[in-house]
């Protein structure tokens, strides 16, 4: 996986301040702290506009994340690609399923140190029930998921708890679920089914 600018010892400090200040500017609270481990999964929801990257990438700035995050292959063109990919982004092909979860699987296992930030619902638009992908990876990779949210109404961007899966996934699913009930996404727009 290509390094990431987060990682840059001369960089993050200008990142950790530009992501302060700017939290303070737009009026947003952040609230948890880095989990004490290096390796995991963090859900990033609810996804409901293009501003959740942005805000993601405050609170990554901020809590000094050194995350991945994985997206659709369609955002890593020209002239972007580049730059996508040094904050940690990944393409991803999303009618390869089983491939994806066995690549990043096999990237847990091949690192001491990896945060892989995945949105459950998959897409800023209301769909169906989240995507499980995010699951799977962290039961095959045997790390934790961690969750990550956006609460609009609040105006608050934050780390949550941190989960084991453990093999019973209708159960853990409605365990995760359930921490994201009191958090709405931006006004107007509502995010896929939990």
């Amino acid at each position: 996986m290509t390094p990431i600018l987060l990682n840059n010892i001369i960089l993050q400090p200008f990142f950790y301040l530009g992501a302060v200040v700017l939290l303070f500017l737009f009026g947003w609270k952040t609230k948890g702290k880095s989990p004490d481990t290096h390796r995991y999964v963090l859900i990033a929801a609810p996804h409901t506009s293009n501003w959740d990257f942005v805000f993601f990438l405050l609170i990554i700035f901020k809590l000094r994340l050194p995350v991945y995050w994985m997206g659709k292959d369609s955002m890593f063109r020209w002239p972007f690609k580049g730059i996508l990919k040094r904050l940690g982004g990944i393409p991803v092909n999303r009618s390869e399923k089983n491939n994806v979860v066995s690549f990043m699987a096999k990237a847990f296992e091949n690192t001491e140190r990896l945060v892989i930030t995945i949105a459950p619902s998959g897409t800023r638009r209301k769909t169906g029930p989240w995507k499980t992908g995010f699951y799977h990876i962290a039961r095959e990779a045997k790390v934790p998921i961690v969750c990550g949210f956006i609460d609009y109404q609040h105006k608050t961007i934050g780390v949550g708890p941190v989960f084991h899966p453990t093999g019973d996934m209708r159960a853990d699913m409605e365990a995760i679920r359930s921490f994201y009930v009191p958090f709405s996404g931006r006004p107007s727009l509502s995010f896929a089914e939990r």
